[in-house]
Formats: C-alpha cells, structure tokens, sequence
C-alpha cells in the first residue's frame, strides 16, 4: 500500500462519508468567521430556522475587514455577527478593541494545531497550514454546512511537493520566495491540489515567514499550502499545548505523525534554488506577473502599504523598521502601516518599531483588513500606485483603477524611502 502525503492522512484522521465518486465529507476543528461573509451564511441559516452552531467552541469568530464600522452597512455587518456570536454562546469572539486580522490573530491566540481541519469564508485560510493543518477558503453554502454540522465535503486532494534548497540572500524574504513560485508555476498552476512546502529553507523559516507562504498558495490556486510541523511548530505553540504533553519533545513526537510518509505519491515533485531568488515584485494585475526588482527600479508610486494577513507581522514589521530606522519617507509618498494584531501593535510599540514608522512619517493604523481589499484605511485613487505587502494585485484590489505592486516589507520600506521601487539593500546594506 503506498504511502500518505500530509493531507491524505489528515483527510483519512477526518474522515466522516464518501457520498459520491470523488467527494469526500470530513469532520472539522475549527471554523473561522468574520464579517464580510458569514452574515450572509447567518442570515440564510436562520431563514431556513436553522440559527445554531455545532460546537461553539470550536467556531472563532472576528471583525477585522472594516474596523471600526466605516458605514451603516459595514455597522450592520458587525452588528448581524455580533449579535449571533451572543445568541450561540461562542465565547471566542474578537469585537473592536480585541479584533485583529483573522490569519494572524487565530494562530496568534493558539486555534490552529498539526492535522487540523479548518475552513473560513475566506480564500487566504490556506495560511493556517504553516502549521501542518489542511486549512481552506470556502462558499456560502459549505460555510453554512460546516457552522451547522461541522463538516465540509472536498475533493480528495492531489499534492504538489515544492522543494526549496539553497540560502535566501541578504534582501531576500519568505514573500521573495512565494512570489518566485507565483511567477514560476502560473496562477492555475496548483488548481484543486495542496501544496506541501519542503526542504531545508522552509525548516529554517520563522513560523511568520511559513504563514507568509501558505497564505499566497491560493494564489496559484491551491486549495491549501503546508509546512511540515516540527521544534519550531511546537515552540510557537507550546503556550496552548503544554497541559496536553510532558514535554516539547512528547509534542514533537505527536506531530510527527502528520509528516508524509517516505514513499508518499506527489502529483508534482517540484525542486527550486532559494540562492538564485532576488528581491521580487509585481507588475500588471496578476500574481504571476512577477519581475525582479532591478527590473522595476525607479516606478513611481503613491503609498506604501506595510501590514495584512501576509505581511503585517511582528517579524515583517521589524525587517521595514530595521530598512526606515532614522530615515525620512519621500514627500510624494503616503506610507501606511497596520500591526496585524494588538499583540503585535503592542510588541511594536514596546520595541519602539511604531515610533520609528512614525518618525518615519508614516501612518500608524490599528489592526485591519481594510485597505488589502480596497475597503478603508488606505483605500487609492484611480491612477495611483501602491506598493503593497499584501496578497493580490487585481484590477481594482485597492482601490478602483489603481495600481498595485506586491513585494516584502523590507522592498516596501525602501521604496517608500526613495518615493519609487528600489532595492532594500541600498539602504540596509
């Protein structure tokens, strides 16, 4: 019998039915909300009479895309998921004051462990299999089945292997590397498969840059993006884990079983270089419309955006610091920055790295989704230019008719430096 790859043994652990050919129903651990599109599963459950949950702990529920409310109809939004959160009793509920950005706030607070399932109304969920989960964005309806019964119906899921070998250079980050793969494989290039992240630069990564990762896998239209759970997995995690083992070690072993066994069979083996990577970017409004830097250098923009469910880590927001540290941001340039999370906030503030964006002459803002989707809070003009650590340069993400050019904080930081797109390590050395 051939052996598993990680979401073939994750699928087989959740297994529930096989009600037609290839579809394949599985239990869930978890499924997160917020409120762009749960109201809209809230509202139709409770029309068909169907207003319950299936295990209010286990359903994580934040407003993060327009906080605080920007209008009566965002206000509503907030108020329709408010309101059910108290009438389900869910307790794991991040109102304004509390909220962050959804895929750095549910792992930030402990929700997303090795072999887990979990789903959301919301394509960056992939994120969450940094930590060895099989973690996915869904419709209305199968969020409404999975509130309801906490389960979800998927394709039994092929898996590409990306091998990454080498040493990022100096300059060069997590999101360098996934927009490589972006430009490399297309953004149909991974459709309905999984990807499993491998190789000796992924086991060296931070858990942030593994998140920063598996949150662009859908962008080559990944179901989910993986990282293989291991010391730095546990480490992350043994705050909410430690009454479960004796150890880290003990936690370590556990996790072990998730790993794909040696002689697992992968759709597509694919090996890439991390030393001949450069600092990347975008241009166009696709994903896999990537260019080196150098080839970009000198494009005017209009703002710089530094934060979202990619980039607005504390991680992310101390490799911009270390580029802006005593440094003033052109004249012509809007810098924006959004700490992910109040955590993060707080430990950029007590680190001093808010002060320094600020003396900067950025834009401090509180947590949010706002501006990724061209919502609030650094929304752009048609015509502008943003240069953004954000996940999706679409026709109009940010703002109708502007241009977005994705790249890492540390591109973004120098660019808002120079006024135009330029090398970090002209200033960082």
């Amino acid at each position: 019998m051939a052996g598993k790859t990680v979401s073939e043994k994750i699928f087989d652990a959740h297994h529930v039915d096989n009600p037609a050919g290839d579809m394949h129903v599985i239990s869930l651990d978890a499924v997160f909300c917020h409120e762009i599109t749960t109201p809209v599963a809230i509202n139709d459950l409770a029309a068909r009479g169907k207003d319950r949950v299936f295990d209010p702990e286990k359903i994580m529920v934040v407003i993060d895309h327009v906080t605080p409310a920007k209008d009566s109809k965002t206000a509503m939004q907030g108020k329709i998921l408010r309101d059910w959160a108290r009438r389900n009793g869910i307790p794991r509920f991040f109102d304004v004051g509390r909220n962050g950005v959804c895929h750095a706030l549910f792992p930030e607070k402990g929700f997303v462990r090795p072999g887990y399932t979990v789903i959301m109304g919301d394509s960056h969920t992939c994120t969450h299999g940094a930590f060895g989960a099989f973690a996915a964005g869904v419709g209305t309806t199968d969020l409404e089945v999975g509130i309801l019964k906490g389960v979800c119906a998927f394709r039994y899921p092929g898996t590409m292997k990306i091998v990454v070998n080498g040493k990022l250079s100096p300059g060069v980050y997590a999101k360098d590397l996934i927009l490589h793969i972006i430009g490399k494989i297309g953004v149909n290039g991974a459709t309905d498969r999984v990807i499993e992240f491998a190789g000796p630069v992924i086991d060296e990564m931070s858990m942030e840059s593994r998140m920063t990762l598996c949150n662009m896998a859908v962008e080559v239209g990944a179901t989910s993006g993986i990282c293989y759970p291991d010391e730095t997995t546990v480490e992350y995690l043994w705050p909410f884990i430690r009454d479960e083992y004796d150890s880290p070690d003990a936690a370590l072993a556990d996790c072990r079983k998730w790993l794909p066994d040696p002689d697992a069979a992968y759709e597509t083996v694919m090996a890439i270089d991390a030393s001949e990577i450069p600092p990347l970017t975008t241009f166009g409004y696709r994903p896999d419309n990537v260019r080196p830097v150098s080839e970009m250098e000198k494009t005017p923009v209009d703002q710089v955006y530094i934060g979202s469910c990619t980039n607005g880590r504390i991680e992310d927001l101390r490799v911009a610091a270390n580029v802006l540290a005593e440094k003033k941001i052109a004249d012509t340039v809007r810098g924006i920055v959004s700490p992910a999370t109040p955590g993060i906030f707080n430990q950029a503030l007590a680190e001093g790295i808010i002060q320094t964006f600020m003396d900067a002459g950025f834009c401090v803002t509180n947590p949010t989704c706002g501006a990724c989707l061209g919502m609030s809070c650094g929304v752009i003009a048609e015509g502008e230019v943003c240069a953004s650590t954000t996940n999706r340069n679409f026709y109009g993400r940010m703002g109708k008719g502007g241009m977005v050019h994705l790249m890492s904080p540390a591109t973004a930081a120098a660019t808002a430096l120079a006024g135009y797109i330029t090398n970090s390590n002209l200033y960082n050395g």
